[in-house]
């Protein structure tokens, strides 16, 4: 996501690094086996959404409402987090839901031990588990403190990484397990989003899906506004709305006398309960 954690020169370096190339079933089926025994029902959106470091600002959320896009992405927490957040508040959740925004909750957790980027948070084979835990709950106090209700995504922000690293990918997925696991019980729906070529494959492609997340939020640069005609994996993966698609980054965009630089998502998937 723009220059939440790495610019986009970066990005694609991390992305090489990778060896990247330039649930069961449905995403539903992929929720069966959360803890609680009444969900609230899935808020969805489809359509245009943006993802930017900073929450903007009420003004410029109102200047930017112009139907184009529907919903934002917020970062709601994590050690990795690489903005500050002074506009995001629950009063400020609660205002632009009033005005129409959707909006999805992201969370920028610990990173991969074997990802060439630096990080003030990461995880070992020995820690994954613990603090996928710890950083699920963390989440949702931030999330819920914001007035995102029980019953909303949560979508965990995982950067490039080397997945034929076995060793790393391993922890990776016991982390995410861990995380995914930890949201259910606390009736929360576990959301991803990570690289086509690199963390979202190892979600998508994972032979063992117990307690992977059923909402998948895949990068792939392409910009086609779409989450299926470019969807890398198998057409019966992740549907019934459980996709987004980061499509373009760092685009410099104006409307209402207001600037900012976002990356575009075709959204087909879980938003925010807020009420």
């Amino acid at each position: 996501m723009s220059s939440h954690r790495l610019s986009k020169k970066g990005r694609y370096i991390a992305w090489a690094a990778a060896g990247a190339a330039v649930v069961v079933g449905a995403g539903v089926a992929a929720q069966t086996s959360m803890a609680a025994t009444t969900w609230p029902a899935q808020k969805t959106y489809t359509g245009r959404a943006f993802d930017t470091c900073t929450a903007p600002s009420l003004p410029a959320m109102k200047a930017w409402r112009t139907g184009f896009y529907g919903a934002a992405a917020v970062y709601v927490g994590g050690k990795n987090r690489g903005c500050a957040q002074p506009n995001l508040t629950a009063s400020w959740v609660k205002s632009v839901n009033s005005s129409g925004w959707k909006l999805i909750p992201i969370y920028v957790g610990a990173q991969p031990p074997c990802q060439k980027s630096a990080n003030p948070e990461k995880f070992t084979a020995s820690t994954a588990v613990s603090l996928g835990e710890s950083n699920a709950k963390d989440a949702v106090s931030k999330a819920s403190a914001l007035g995102m209700k029980a019953g909303s995504p949560i979508y965990l922000d995982m950067e490039p990484y080397d997945i034929t690293n076995k060793a790393c990918n391993d922890a990776v997925l016991a982390y995410v397990r861990s995380f995914t696991k930890t949201l259910r019980a606390m009736t929360y729906r576990g959301g991803f989003y990570g690289f086509s070529s690199s963390s979202a494959k190892a979600i998508a492609t994972a032979t063992n899906k117990t307690d992977l997340p059923g909402n998948l939020w895949y990068a792939l640069w392409d910009k086609e506004n779409t989450t299926t005609s470019d969807w890398p994996w198998g057409a019966t993966q992740f549907t019934d709305h459980s996709r987004g698609h980061q499509y373009m980054v760092n685009s410099k965009e104006s409307r209402g006398g207001y600037t900012i630089t976002v990356d575009r998502n075709a959204w087909d998937a879980p938003v925010a309960i807020i009420g």
